[in-house]
């Protein structure tokens, strides 16, 4: 292959020119761009310097204005993101559509990276994957009729030969592109990246232009390699680093002559790029960085001395964006020696105090994509980024145990996988050396940008940074959902671990500095930053609910705490924003809805496109071939959302307005009484400490779970591997068929390792390393100090923003599941302490009624389920002050209605999962076989109970008179409807598979039906808890509620028992259907928790409370003595006296589960049921007839035993009882029912006699 270095062109790499206007074999105009105002189908989003594109439709497809139809052309394409495109030339005939592109039709062909393809109506597979980041580079030879790519420079190959060639045939460079694709174009406005002899691009560059200015830089580089010698009066040479200026008339004079004619060419792009830009990183390339330094500062100090202000700003401007597109797109080479340059040469530049307050103001922010110097884009080939070199030996994990680091293959591990895993960890560490170069060069500029001591002369570069970066954390905010707006999830990552190391930086330097303020380690926002309006929040949800709203009803809260008082006008002002906003005309800055995209025009986007940008501009033309007519001129840009109230806008704050006169002014304006009054550190540090927990919020948690992907992907192919290798053990030798397509899969799985492994070496140094682990350890601790202060403030807490409890929930379980098997949580300093302040903080709030949203409270709720399964945080909670945990499991056992109660039944479940009857299984049996999705679920975790958290439990249920009949009363009420949806929705099930036609149950309906099986089963297993913690809630008839809390239960596990266990019923055939979506749903979880609640009725209890249990389990008309024998695989129940036979194989039983089920708990199976035969029969042998007239006329199961006053109407004492729970009015006349006494009927009747 042959291989194109890259180099800043000379004059000789392209043919003599001829004059303008007459070039053969071109036909447009001589600047090239995107033909935006014909040459498109579909929707698009194009640069207003008309070189990028973003797509905005299925397939849309534009071309350049300018053809070829002779010689040999080429332009290059900067690939941002490696989706779906098919990039090369068409003719002016080929016709486009929604879903037919550049190389699906005549005339037309293209190179496709992202399916690795060339397309010319038929497709076949050629070249490489291309990443973003890429240089595709189009070459056309109209003289031979072929037509190649090169990727990053190198050949991929003639791809098509034979073009047509000929009269009305010329080619135009055009792309198609799926949604959301974005690249840019260079035609030759700047200078190509991987020039190719012999081929020229479609834009001349300004050779007449170039050879001036290239002289002209030789001029002034010769003034500063000569000095004057004061003595003798004639130029000597010097040193170019220790060059000073002073002042000197002839030297003065000399550079005003050159720079009168070399200002205005250093404002064209290609010449910046061409010459300015390799001039400075000519000089960084020699000498020391402090003579390098030197140097460039010298050399800005007289372009800002001998150039007028705006040709300067244009400079740098095109200079800053020469070298972020160079930064971006540069090769990953072994020892990333191209983005070290650059970025040294950036750090150069931006250490020139006036330079940076200039970029800071107006470019880095507002032109540029600055964030991408902070980004280290991964090598999607490992072999092009040397880390074969720097990682010969590759080694893979054989499980991610990511959750208690159990895996005893470790202790496995052979001599030879000892010597690969130490050779490939030493492999990694020399990667991670030469990242962190990088990386620290990333936290210099940060450094710089947030340098608060150069404000001589104008503000300091903090406060320019602080206005800038708002304004970016609000686009981020105010447009998720609207790709073109946001900044990319990686590099939000990566921006974010170097802010945080730069901000320590500084933190830390205050600190020594003034002794009374606190070091980064215990750094925390304080609550007056949230309710004090100094800090913008833009539209983000506050804990309490809309700002507005806050401030209107806890004004004299803020009044009384923090000595804040409200303008009238403002909540005036607050309370009509949403009405007037429609009538107000568009502020300056205003974002367009996106529903003008379905009229066409052109779309005016607040922001860079982020996904366009090679080109740093803005993409303000948005094209659509359903409205070219409407088009409109370009309109000025607005705020993205009407700030509805705040006391100072962003830009109008001053230095004073953050950090004020005194600590307690500025940000901090408000201290309530519970802040200590030292300061933590200056008060725009806090800002900026506050803008990294809201990045976090925005996309970095997200991100960091999408890169454990990769480890993923690892993880499965190491197991293929190994399945394949135990094959090839298996394999009879005879076999050599086999034997040849098993070697060759382990070739192939054992390459793709090699790759992943390596690949993976990179993500971990990147995303997962362990100083990247201690930044969002060191957030969550933030977050945590945060969260405690606010809540001290009462009521005012209601104002701290609902992303502080989010990232507070999302760091910690990054911390768990995404930087393991590498680094673990537990070797985090103050581990136990951090997760038992997350264990108070979950435990109170999830049930704070100062938290109103109602996605965080369910966020908060899972969290707390999910932090019960695990031991470690398990004994965090049980290690909180015991008031919490009384009042966290007060919380759970509040009544279930008019509240979500499905996660408060999880944790409960979680809590008492393992000590149940035949509760001790982390996977149910008939799943055992298959593969689980994610061992690390919380769900699939071992059992882990608290006896602890138990024992409060029933503290609270035998202490409170009304907390254990409202809580069993909602319990049953909830097991009842979702049992009864469950057997509704499997009958609908049933009906569906029965069809003869063809027909789909939906997916849908299959999981709501699993949902509800597995609810009833965990309500289940709390019915189980109570009675064994807590027997006498239901078999203590002194209590007013117990024998109809009994009786309801009795009435369900009928029910229950019914349904299951008939012969060939419903549930047996929905079962035997295997569906998938049901797996869950089975025999054995629903019946080994009913016969645990019956065995602890019936056989673990007192006899008197045994007795009690049996006579109203064998009055309740459903029961059925058959379905306790189907427990035990027994048909019919034994005579008295009798041995239980051995069980049917075929039918269910739970004698078959005995590595879940003890021989203790078979046995009292086994007594229970000779209890319930024996007592059964005494009571069919004791029972006496009774009339229609006295049964209860609501059930029909039991006779009438009360009479309800003042209306005297009747029923049973279970039947009213449980009306009562809810409803006070009379089943029949609707009358208000004051108090229930008994009735005897013969008592009654004899009354009646005597007085007649």
């Amino acid at each position: 292959m042959t291989t194109y270095t890259a180099s800043f062109p000379l004059l000789t790499m392209y043919p003599p020119q001829p004059p303008a206007g007459q070039v053969e074999g071109r036909l447009g105009p001589s600047t090239v761009v995107l033909d935006h105002t014909g040459g498109f189908e579909g929707l698009l989003l194009v640069d207003d310097d008309l070189l990028g594109v973003i797509g905005h439709s299925n397939f849309g497809t534009i071309r350049s204005t300018t053809c070829v139809y002779k010689g040999k052309w080429v332009y290059e394409v900067l690939i941002s993101s490696q989706g779906l495109m098919q990039i090369g030339w068409c003719t002016i005939n080929c016709r486009f559509n929604q879903e037919e592109g550049v190389g699906d039709t005549h005339n037309s062909y293209a190179y496709d990276g992202n399916r690795v393809r060339k397309w010319n109506v038929t497709t076949t597979n050629y070249g490489k994957a291309w990443a973003a980041g890429d240089i595709v580079s189009c070459l056309i030879d109209l003289d031979d009729g072929t037509l190649s790519f090169c990727l990053n420079g190198v050949s991929l190959g003639i791809a098509f030969e034979n073009l047509s060639r000929g009269l009305g045939m010329a080619y135009f460079p055009a792309i198609s592109l799926s949604f959301k694709e974005s690249v840019a174009f260079n035609f030759g406005s700047r200078p190509l990246r991987y020039p190719v002899a012999g081929f020229r691009p479609l834009q001349d560059p300004p050779c007449a232009d170039l050879v001036r200015a290239q002289r002209l830089l030789g001029c002034f580089r010769a003034v500063l390699s000569v000095e004057l010698d004061p003595v003798e009066g004639r130029l000597v040479e010097k040193e170019s680093s220790e060059w000073q200026l002073q002042g000197q008339p002839t030297i003065l004079l000399t550079l005003a002559h050159i720079f009168q004619r070399f200002a205005p060419l250093l404002r064209k792009v290609y010449l910046v790029e061409a010459v300015l830009m390799s001039f400075l990183l000519g000089i960084t390339e020699k000498g020391t960085p402090a003579q390098a330094q030197s140097l460039v500062h010298q050399v800005l100090d007289l372009l800002w001395l001998f150039m007028e202000d705006y040709e300067v700003q244009d400079c740098l401007k095109q200079l800053m964006m020469s070298l972020l597109r160079l930064y971006r797109f540069s090769p990953i080479v072994p020892d990333l020696g191209l983005q070290i340059h650059y970025l040294r040469l950036t750090i150069s530049i931006l250490r020139h105090q006036k330079s940076r307050k200039f970029l800071l103001s107006n470019v880095l922010f507002d032109v540029l994509r600055s964030v991408v110097f902070f980004y280290i884009k991964s090598p999607l080939r490992v072999e092009e980024a040397g880390l074969q070199e720097l990682i010969p030996t590759t080694w893979w994990p054989h499980r991610s145990s990511r959750e208690g680091r159990e895996s005893k293959e470790v202790n496995e591990e052979t001599a030879e996988e000892r010597l690969r895993r130490r050779a490939y960890e030493r492999g990694c560490q020399r990667l991670k050396k030469r990242i962190e170069v990088v990386e620290e060069l990333q936290v210099q500029i940060l450094k710089l940008l947030l340098d608060n001591k150069d404000d001589n002369g104008g503000e300091a570069s903090r406060y320019i940074f602080l206005t800038k970066f708002r304004k970016f954390l609000q686009e981020n905010a105010s447009g998720r959902g609207n790709m073109p707006m946001l900044c990319p999830p990686e590099y939000m990552v990566c921006f974010l671990h170097r802010l945080i190391s730069a901000l320590r930086y500084y933190w830390d330097e205050y600190k020594a500095s003034n002794p009374r303020a606190s070091f980064s380690e215990e750094a925390y926002i304080p609550p007056q930053i949230f309710y004090n309006g100094k800090v913008d929040y833009f539209d983000l949800q506050r804990l309490g609910g809309l700002l507005s709203h806050l401030r209107k009803t806890l004004k004299d809260d803020l009044a009384s705490k923090a000595n804040i008082v409200i303008d009238p006008l403002e909540l005036q002002a607050a309370t009509m924003d949403d009405l007037d906003e429609d009538d107000e005309a568009t502020p300056a800055g205003t974002q367009r809805p996106m529903q003008a995209l379905a009229i066409g025009g052109a779309l005016p986007l607040p922001r860079p496109g982020w996904l366009s940008s090679p080109t740093l501009g803005r993409a303000n033309r948005f094209l659509s071939t359903a409205a070219v007519s409407l088009m409109t001129p370009r309109r000025p840009l607005s705020t993205l959302e009407k700030v509805k109230v705040r006391t100072l806008s962003v830009e109008q704050r001053t230095r004073e307005d953050i950090e004020g006169s005194h600590w307690n002014e500025g940000l901090l304006l408000g201290r309530p009484p519970e802040e200590p009054e030292q300061p933590l550190t200056e008060n725009s540090l806090l800002e900026v400490l506050d803008g990294a927990v809201m990045m976090y919020n925005l996309s970095v948690h997200q991100q960091l779970g999408k890169m454990v992907g990769v480890s993923d992907d690892v993880n499965e192919y190491a197991m293929a591997l190994r399945d394949t290798e135990d094959k090839l053990r298996r394999c009879p030798r005879r076999r050599k068929d086999i034997l040849a397509e098993l070697t060759k899969s382990q070739k192939v799985f054992s390459e793709k390792l090699d790759h992943l492994s390596r690949r993976l070496a990179w993500v971990h140094a990147t995303v997962y390393s362990q100083e990247k682990m201690l930044d969002i350890y060191w957030l969550l601790r933030v977050c945590l100090r945060t969260i405690e202060h606010g809540d001290r403030t009462g009521s005012l807490f209601a104002f701290m923003p609902e992303f502080y409890l989010s990232v507070a929930i999302n760091s910690y379980s990054a911390l768990k599941n995404y930087f393991g098997p590498v680094h673990s949580m537990e070797e985090l300093p103050g581990y136990e302490e951090t997760l038992t302040r997350l264990a108070a903080i979950l435990a109170k709030h999830f049930a704070d009624t100062r938290i109103v949203g109602t996605d965080i409270r369910d966020s908060l709720m899972q969290a707390l389920a999910s932090y019960v399964c695990y031991p470690h945080s398990l004994r965090a909670v049980e290690r909180i002050p015991e008031d919490q945990r009384i009042a966290m499991v007060r919380n759970l056992l509040a009544p279930y209605e008019q509240r979500p109660w499905a996660q408060t039944n999880w944790i409960l479940v979680r809590l008492w999962r393992g000590c149940g009857f035949g509760y001790r299984y982390t996977r149910l049996p008939h799943l055992l076989k298959t593969k689980p999705e994610d061992a690390n679920l919380p769900s699939l975790q071992k059992p882990c109970p608290s006896t602890l958290l138990q024992q409060h439990m029933a503290d609270l249920l035998r202490q409170g008179s009304d907390v254990a009949p409202s809580f069993l009363n909602s319990v049953l009420n909830q097991l009842n409807w979702a049992f009864s949806e469950f057997i509704g929705m499997i009958q609908e099930i049933q009906q569906a598979a029965e069809r003869l036609e063809r027909n789909f149950v939906d997916s849908r309906q299959l999981k709501v039906c699993a949902t509800c099986f597995d609810l009833s089963v965990s309500l289940l297993r709390v019915l189980e808890m109570t009675i064994t913690l807590v027997p006498e809630i239901f078999l203590d008839w002194a209590r007013p509620t117990s024998e109809m809390l009994l009786r309801r239960l009795a009435q369900l596990l009928n029910q229950v028992l019914n349904r299951v266990t008939a012969e060939r019923n419903l549930f047996d055939r929905v079962v035997t259907l295997r569906l998938p979506g049901l797996e869950s749903v089975d025999h054995y979880p629903i019946l080994v928790a009913v016969t645990g609640i019956l065995v602890q009725l019936l056989v673990r209890g007192q006899a008197s409370e045994t007795e009690r249990a049996t006579s109203v389990l064998l009055a309740d008309p459903c029961f059925q003595l058959r379905s306790i024998c189907y427990l035990l695989g027994q048909p019919e129940p034994p005579a008295p006296g009798t041995v239980l036979p051995a069980p049917d194989r075929k039918r269910f039983s739970l004698q078959s589960y005995t590595d879940y089920i003890n021989a203790e708990e078979l046995a009292q199976v086994e007594q229970m049921l000779t209890h319930l035969t024996f007592a059964s029969a005494q009571a069919a042998a004791a029972s006496l007839p009774t009339s229609e007239e006295d049964l209860c006329p609501i059930c029909y199961a039991h006779p009438i035993s009360a009479v309800f006053q003042p209306c005297g109407h009747k029923s049973c004492k279970a039947c009213i009882n449980q009306h009562l729970m809810n409803n006070k009015d009379c089943f029949f006349c609707k009358a208000t029912i004051v108090s229930v006494e008994d009735w005897d009927k013969a008592a009654n009747t004899s009354t009646t006699s005597s007085a007649a």
